[in-house]
C-alpha cells in the first residue's frame, strides 16, 4: 500500500469524535483498537505517527491527534 502525505489532511470531526468516545470507554489500547475495528478504522503505525485507516480498504483519513492517543 502507498502512503500518502497525510501530515497535514485533519481527520474529520464526526469520526473524531468516534475516536474520542470509544477511547473513554476502553479499558486498554489494545481493546480501543478493537472497538474501533467494528466501525470500520484501524490505527497503523507508519514511521513513528499513528494513522486513522478504514478497514476494508486501508484508506488513510489522517493522522490521530496525540491528545486522543
Amino acid at each position: 500500500m502507498a502512503h500518502a502525505d497525510i501530515s497535514e489532511k485533519p481527520i474529520d470531526a464526526s469520526i473524531l469524535d468516534i475516536l474520542t468516545r470509544e477511547r473513554t470507554m476502553a479499558l486498554s489500547v489494545r481493546e480501543w483498537k478493537f472497538r474501533l475495528a467494528g466501525y470500520g478504522y484501524a490505527i497503523n503505525d507508519v514511521k513513528g505517527t499513528q494513522i486513522v485507516t478504514t478497514v476494508p480498504h486501508g484508506i488513510e483519513l489522517g493522522v490521530l491527534p496525540a491528545q486522543v492517543a
